[in-house]
């Protein structure tokens, strides 16, 4: 971990007093990442299919939203001051990017999300607002001014295409610039305004909703539960009202539903899937052509493997997690993968077995490691 992350703070100091507690402002904290991107490069990153992107423009108090990808026509269109373009998960495209959202791997991998990037002119911005999630807001060239708010008034702007809050009321501010760093927990109110040519990287944490996980978890149970039996009603009697649900069928159906049930083993591989599965717009390019397995066991005991940008890796136990996909895998199998998991990198010469070679050449075939260079 950078030394200068957290500003001197050990990570669990960090933890235990600052996260999802309060905001945390730290000067100078990641520089070398400050000119990671060039305003030329994200507009060409915003006119990607394989990135989610937006423009979001204020006009005389009024905001509009538009969504890519985008071309060049859209951006000579554009004012001259408040606007903002935004792009999302960068860091499966960009290999810096992907750096710079491991620098945070003192929060579990299960919990990071992505790498969003915006870019804005003087005075611009998308609003005063609030984020549901952690989120680090890195600040790279230009320089920006973060008005932040604890308040409890969430009331919105009507009709806005984003949720922007109608009553903001700054309690702190800060001028921040190149490589300073701004921590804000959730629900915390916040507008960050461009007071010159700016670019900021926001890294985002993933909460899901509790009702997110049970609908996510109900379509787990559906692809991996099987219940016996079909509905019998050998004691049918005649109704006098055929429209009617009985309640003895009410009843026959409740006892046919009281066979589903779940183990912690369930939500442990539902949560490793679900919570490695990439997003749907995520696709993964196998190698084309392929190295046969003597060639790719060669070569990468030679130079070492790295997950692709794209890829997400998780475990728990000797269960592996990658890209919703899990793998029952041994012992010595689970240890040799340990490194892959934590670092997205297996050295060269890592020791291995016939069986983490066997899953390795797969992983590799589906696209989902590569050969370092």
């Amino acid at each position: 971990m950078n030394k200068h992350l957290l500003g001197g703070i050990t990570p669990q100091k960090f933890l235990k007093e600052y996260w999802q507690k309060k905001p945390l402002l730290i000067r100078d904290a990641l520089p070398e990442y400050a000119h990671l991107l060039t305003p030329n490069e994200i507009a060409g990153l915003a006119c990607s299919e394989d990135l989610q992107s937006r423009l979001v423009t204020e006009t005389r108090g009024k905001w509009h939203l538009r969504h890519g990808p985008f071309n060049e026509q859209d951006f000579s269109k554009l004012p001259k001051s408040k606007w903002s373009l935004l792009v999302q998960g960068i860091n499966n495209i960009v290999p810096e990017a992907s750096e710079l959202l491991h620098e945070f791997s003192f929060i579990p991998h299960a919990r990071l999300d992505d790498i969003m990037v915006s870019y804005a002119p003087k005075n611009g911005g998308i609003g005063p607002h609030v984020d549901s999630y952690d989120v680090f807001l890195l600040q790279g060239a230009g320089h920006k001014r973060w008005q932040i708010s604890d308040q409890q008034d969430r009331s919105l702007i009507p009709d806005a295409p984003l949720r922007i809050l109608q009553n903001f009321e700054p309690e702190e501010e800060w001028l921040v610039g190149p490589g300073d760093l701004l921590y804000l927990p959730p629900r915390y109110a916040h507008y960050g305004i461009a007071q010159d040519d700016c670019i900021t990287y926001s890294v985002g944490f993933r909460a899901p909703s509790a009702q997110e996980l049970a609908t996510q978890f109900l379509v787990y149970l559906q692809d991996n539960i099987q219940i016996h039996g079909m509905y019998q009603d050998p004691d049918l009697t005649r109704q006098q009202h055929p429209a009617e649900i009985s309640n003895k069928m009410i009843r026959k159906v409740e006892d046919m539903l009281k066979q589903i049930h779940w183990n912690r083993d369930d939500i442990s591989q539902f949560l490793g899937r679900y919570l490695s599965e990439p997003k749907s717009h995520i696709f993964f390019d196998a190698p084309e052509p392929p190295l046969s397995p003597t060639q790719f066991k060669k070569r990468s005991h030679k130079l070492g493997i790295q997950l692709a940008l794209q890829s997400q890796m998780l475990f728990q136990g000797q269960t592996l997690f990658l890209n919703g996909e899990s793998f029952e895998t041994s012992l010595p199998t689970t240890n040799s993968l340990l490194e892959l998991a934590d670092n997205r990198m297996l050295q060269p010469g890592t020791p291995a077995n016939k069986d983490t070679d066997a899953l390795l050449y797969q992983w590799y075939l589906n696209g989902y490691i590569e050969i370092q260079e």
